[in-house]
């Protein structure tokens, strides 16, 4: 055992002095549930059976919130006129920026029946999102829409900064828009988060804002492809894509927000595991 001198004691009482109570050394992981399922602790152990197994991650001291049906009714009124009551918000995820390479989503694909990761994937770059592993279920099946309500808002609860309205819209009006098309036009899901990936690269690549130029580039990815879809599919899909185009600039300022918090996972030198070894090393 290592003398233990007065200095040290000093020492080791300002390290718990500055360690607020509660401190979790998972500050880049924060679990967000819908409020159906935080409130029926059977769902909720349901859900934290999956992420635990999925992420190989101790939930014990992760951060959680509860999305509520007003939170999501806020984006969905506004988009597709639908209003969900508090028992229906069962989509629940996991955010790990501490696995933050490049953006990964896994879904649960037993439960979470239209949007798929690609959906997501898409629909968070729009926000200007690009890192991060977001794991997504439910206790039961769903759609998984109200999912990205949550997941944006783990991402502001991770990054202390929030993401505009007018790029939150963009980005639900495009799960929306492909789980509307998914559901009444039986489009498999796949092929159409494909479609509209290619289409925002090319419309991006060209700074495309025109709504009938938008269009015509739908139209010859969905002739290249053999995608049967209706015409009223492809307005809607334009409308979406031209939204998203529209809100670029509020994009690029979130970017500039988080750009350096996303790319860096410390904590600014305050590391409670490298402060826990160093005590370990007097005992």
């Amino acid at each position: 055992m290592k003398k233990i001198t007065i200095a040290t004691i000093l020492a080791l009482i300002v390290v718990g002095m500055l360690i607020p109570a509660g401190f979790s050394s998972n500050s880049n992981l924060v679990i967000t549930y819908g409020e159906t399922t935080y409130g029926n602790s059977n769902y909720k152990s349901t859900v934290d059976s999956f992420f635990s197994s999925q992420s190989n991650i101790n939930l014990n001291n992760v951060e959680s919130k509860v999305i509520t049906a007003d939170q999501v009714n806020k984006v969905s009124s506004s988009i597709t006129g639908k209003s969900y009551s508090s028992g229906q918000i069962l989509s629940s995820a996991l955010l790990d920026l501490t696995d933050n390479n490049n953006l990964q989503v896994s879904v649960d694909k037993s439960k979470i029946t239209v949007i798929t990761g690609d959906m997501y994937i898409s629909a968070l770059k729009s926000a200007g999102i690009t890192k991060g592993h977001v794991y997504v279920t439910s206790p039961m099946q769903a759609t998984g829409e109200s999912a990205l309500a949550g997941i944006m808002n783990a991402y502001e609860q991770v990054t202390d900064v929030e993401i505009p309205d007018s790029v939150k819209t963009a980005a639900n009006d495009e799960i929306y828009t492909q789980a509307d098309i998914v559901e009444n036009s039986g489009v498999d899901a796949d092929k159409l988060s494909k479609l509209v990936s290619d289409v925002k690269q090319d419309v991006a690549k060209d700074n495309v804002t025109d709504h009938n130029t938008i269009v015509n580039i739908i139209n010859n990815h969905v002739q290249n492809n053999n995608i049967n879809i209706t015409n009223n599919d492809i307005e809607n899909l334009a409308d979406t894509i031209q939204q998203v185009q529209n809100v670029q600039g509020d994009v690029n300022y979130y970017k500039d927000q988080v750009g350096g918090i996303l790319n860096d996972n410390s904590t600014g030198g305050f590391s409670l595991d490298g402060i826990l070894d160093w005590v370990k090393s007097f005992v």
